[in-house]
C-alpha cells in the first residue's frame, strides 16, 4: 500500500502530551497488524539532548544505537515495543549542521543557502525517512516538539505543508490543542482551539484530525462547535481527557474512533476493531494492584520528568507483580550518616540512581552503605551502581579514601576509573560509551536468575567511567561479586553481593528496555525481593 505519513503538532501550550498521543496512535495501528514507527522533532538548536539538564528537559533517553534522545522516545518505546535509533531523534541543530556541513564542502556550488528551501528540504527529507535503509513501514508517524506560531518551529511546518500537497491522501494530520475550563464561568472555552487551528490554517496546513486535550468531559455540543469552526468532520474531533493512567490512553482513543478516523482519511477499509487482549489484561491487572509498594528514590533531581523511565519500569514491574508501586523521591545532597534511617524508614527498597557529577554523590553512599548493612533491597544504576562499589571499597575493603577519578583524580584508590582507550578523547559526549552492549551473564548468580535462560544480554549505556578490573580480585574475595562481563573488553556491568537479599549495581541502564507489555527482568526481579 505504499508508507503513510501522519504528522503530530500541538497548539495552546506545550506540554499537553503529544508524544503520548503519538505512541497510542503507534499502538493502535500497529493493533491492526500495521508495521509503524514514530519520529520526533525537537525545533532546539542543540544537536541532542545529551548535554541539557534534566531541569531543562528532563531524562536523555538513548537508542540502541547509542543516539542521546528526547524522553518521547521512551513512551514510544515503552507503548509499541519498537526500537527507534537516532533516525527516530531530530533537532534543528543536527538538520543545520548537516546543511552547513555540505554547503562547507561545497556540494550546493555556490548556491545562496537559506531556510526555504534548503533547511526545509533537508527536513522533508528526514520526515520521509530517506537517509533509512531496508526499511518496510506501513505508517511514519512524526511528532513535532513545541507548539504552533513558535519561531521555532516555523520551518517544520512549512515541510508538513509542502509534503500534505505532494502526499495527498498518504498524509494525515492530528493537531492537539487544549480546552480550559473556567472555573468562575463554569464553562469549558473552545476560543483557544479555534485560535490554534487558525493558525495552523494561516501557515497552510488545515488539521484532518483535532485531539483536545481537557481536564472535563466534553459534551457532543462542544465536539460540534469545534468541528464546525475547525472545518474538522465530527467524528474527526476527539477528546484527551486525564486518565488515571498514560497507559489507558490507547483504549480511550480506541474507544473513540481516532484509529479509524485516521484510516478512512487515509483510504484505507477500517476492519473491525482489534481486542488488544494483552494490553487490556495490563490495564485489568493495573487496575487491581492496590496493595502499596514503597521505593525510596535516591537521586539530586526533584523533578517527576528526571529519572521518567526508571519511574515507569518500577510502575509496570508492580503491576506485573500484582502492587502499586509507590515512589518516594529522597534528594541525595540532604542525605546524612545521622539521618539516613529516618530518610529511608518503609521503604521496601532502594534505587540509586544515575547521573553526571559530583553534587549529591556522598549521600548516594551513605544510603548505599545504610542499605547493605540493613539488608534492604537495593538497585544501583550506573553512577548508583559506581556508589555502590565506593561505598564498599570504603567500609568493606578498608580504603577510606576510595573513590571514582571522575569525583577525584588524585584518588589513590580509584576504584571507579576511566578506561585507558577513552583518557585522550575531551569533547563532550566523546567520550561515552553509548548505545547497546553485549554483557555475559555469571551462571547462578541472581542476575542470571532474573534474565534466565539467556547467558548473554545486551543492554544499553550511557556514562564514561567504569569498574576499575585492577581490584576486581579483592571484591570478589569480600564479597561483592562481578556477575555480568562485557565479552569484548572485559569491562564489568554488573556487581552484586550474594549473601543479601538483592544488592546489585548495574553499570548500564536496564529501564531504557523495559515495555508495557515486557517489563524489565531485573525490575521484575527487584520489585519481587522489595514484596
Amino acid at each position: 500500500m505504499g508508507t503513510k505519513y501522519i504528522f503530530v503538532t500541538g497548539g495552546v501550550v506545550s506540554s499537553l502530551g503529544k508524544g503520548i498521543i503519538s505512541a497510542s496512535i503507534g499502538k493502535l495501528l500497529q493493533a491492526r497488524g500495521y508495521k509503524v514507527t514514530i519520529q520526533k522533532f525537537d525545533p532546539y538548536i542543540n544537536i541532542d539532548p545529551g548535554t541539557l539538564n534534566p531541569y531543562e528537559h528532563g531524562e536523555c533517553y538513548v537508542t540502541e544505537d547509542g543516539m542521546e534522545t528526547d524522553l518521547d522516545l521512551g513512551h514510544y518505546e515503552r507503548f509499541t515495543g519498537i526500537r527507534t535509533t537516532r533516525h527516530n531523534s531530530i533537532t534543528t541543530g543536527r538538520i543545520y549542521k548537516t546543511v552547513i556541513d555540505r554547503e562547507r564542502r561545497g556540494d550546493y556550488l555556490g548556491k545562496t543557502i537559506q531556510v526555504v528551501p534548503h533547511i526545509t528540504d533537508e527536513i522533508m527529507r528526514r520526515m520521509l525517512r530517506e537517509d533509512v535503509q531496508d526499511e518496510e513501514l506501513d505508517f511514519v508517524i512524526t511528532e513535532v516538539g513545541g507548539t504552533i506560531g513558535d519561531i521555532e518551529s516555523a520551518p517544520f511546518m512549512e515541510a508538513i505543508r509542502q509534503l500534505r500537497w505532494e502526499l495527498g491522501r498518504d498524509a494525515v494530520s492530528v493537531h492537539l490543542t487544549y480546552v480550559p475550563y473556567l472555573k468562575a464561568a463554569d464553562e469549558l472555552k473552545t476560543k483557544p482551539t479555534q485560535h490554534s487551528v487558525k493558525e495552523l490554517q494561516g501557515l497552510g496546513i488545515q488539521p484532518d484530525i483535532l485531539v483536545l486535550r481537557t481536564e472535563r468531559h466534553l459534551d457532543d455540543h462542544i465536539r460540534m462547535k469545534v468541528a464546525s469552526f475547525c472545518n474538522v468532520d465530527l467524528e474527526c474531533v476527539v477528546q484527551s481527557e486525564d486518565m488515571p493512567s498514560i497507559y489507558e490512553v490507547p483504549v480511550n482513543m480506541q474507544r473513540q474512533g481516532l484509529d479509524a478516523a485516521i484510516l478512512r482519511k487515509i483510504g484505507i477499509p477500517v476492519g473491525e476493531t482489534p481486542s488488544m487482549k494483552s494490553w487490556n489484561n495490563f490495564l485489568e491487572k493495573q487496575h487491581h494492584a492496590s496493595k502499596e509498594l514503597h521505593i525510596g528514590l535516591v537521586g539530586k533531581y526533584d523533578l517527576q520528568d528526571a529519572y521518567k523511565s526508571i519511574r515507569e519500569s518500577l510502575n509496570l514491574a508492580g503491576i506485573y507483580n500484582d502492587v502499586k508501586a509507590k515512589i518516594h523521591f529522597v534528594n541525595s545532597e540532604d542525605i546524612t550518616p545521622t539521618n539516613v534511617a529516618e530518610k529511608l524508614a518503609g521503604m521496601a527498597g532502594v534505587i540509586i540512581c544515575p547521573g553526571f557529577g559530583q553534587r549529591g554523590i556522598e549521600g548516594k553512599v551513605v544510603a548505599a552503605q545504610y542499605t547493605r548493612t540493613h539488608d534492604i533491597p537495593t538497585f544501583g544504576i550506573c553512577l548508583g551502581m559506581q556508589m555502590m562499589v565506593i561505598e564498599f571499597a570504603r567500609n568493606v575493603l578498608g580504603y577510606e579514601d576510595a573513590n571514582s577519578a571522575e569525583m577525584n583524580p588524585e584518588t589513590p584508590h580509584n576504584v571507579i576509573d576511566m578506561m585507558e582507550e577513552q583518557k585522550n578523547i575531551t569533547q563532550m559526549g566523546g567520550t561515552m560509551r553509548l548505545g547497546a552492549y553485549d554483557c555475559a551473564l555469571v551462571e547462578g548468580s541472581r542476575a542470571w536468575e532474573a534474565y534466565r535462560p539467556s547467558l548473554l544480554i545486551k543492554e544499553r549505556h550511557r556514562h564514561r567511567y567504569e569498574f576499575n578490573n585492577a581490584y576486581k580480585s579483592e571484591y570478589e574475595a569480600a564479597g561483592m561479586k562481578s556477575v555480568g562481563l562485557n565479552p569484548d573488553a572485559d569491562l564489568v556491568e554488573i556487581v552484586e553481593v550474594p549473601s543479601l537479599k538483592w544488592y546489585i549495581g548495574t553499570q548500564f541502564h536496564p529501564e531504557y528496555a523495559s515495555t508495557v507489555l515486557h517489563p524489565h527482568p531485573l525490575f521484575m526481579s527487584f520489585v519481587k525481593a522489595c514484596i
